[in-house]
């Protein structure tokens, strides 16, 4: 079943974020206005090395006052496709040079109020250059076994629904092998 869209207004908006209201017609008629929160798009990594070891980074986030491991990821700017920003994102973030970005995976995490895009990247192997250029991102930059994952996961130490869906997709593959 579709509903219908007749229109749209933003109520704010800023760089990052649009919240809007979308007048909308659900298919047994009703209609009225329904909060979507436009958001730009986002690209992960998952850079995997020669150990089964994949690149995490060690960080807090103040929304929720949650300390936790998440892959590197970051906002597609504009003229940047998705590969290209989940590249830039590892180095810029950890200081590692990932290999080639292969896509991963793609979800829309919250579909039902945001239209973000999340396109999740593989990518073997990395070179260290040097020290992260973003110094806001991590309090640690590690190589954790993919086999210490899934412990991870069910001890709430990976949250965050980009990390989430790129490293189950990259687990999932690992056991189908």
């Amino acid at each position: 079943m579709q509903w219908k869209a007749h229109g749209e207004r933003q109520i704010y908006t800023n760089p990052w974020v649009s919240l809007c209201l979308v007048d909308v017609q659900q298919p047994d008629g009703r209609r009225w206005e329904y909060h979507v929160v436009r958001l730009r798009h986002l690209a992960v990594a998952a850079v995997v090395n020669d150990h089964r070891e994949v690149l995490m980074m060690w960080r807090h986030r103040f929304i929720t006052d949650a300390w936790a491991w998440e892959l590197p990821m970051g906002l597609v700017e504009e003229g940047e496709t998705p590969d290209q920003t989940a590249s830039r994102e590892v180095l810029e973030e950890t200081g590692w040079r990932p290999g080639p970005m292969k896509p991963l995976i793609y979800a829309e995490p919250a579909n039902g109020i945001t239209d973000s895009q999340h396109h999740v990247f593989r990518a073997d192997g990395a070179t260290y250059v040097g020290p992260p250029t973003e110094k806001n991102e991590s309090d640690r930059i590690e190589w954790i076994p993919l086999a210490d994952v899934k412990g991870m996961i069910d001890r709430r130490e990976i949250i965050s629904s980009g990390s989430l869906v790129g490293l189950l997709y990259l687990l999932m593959n690992e056991t189908i092998r």
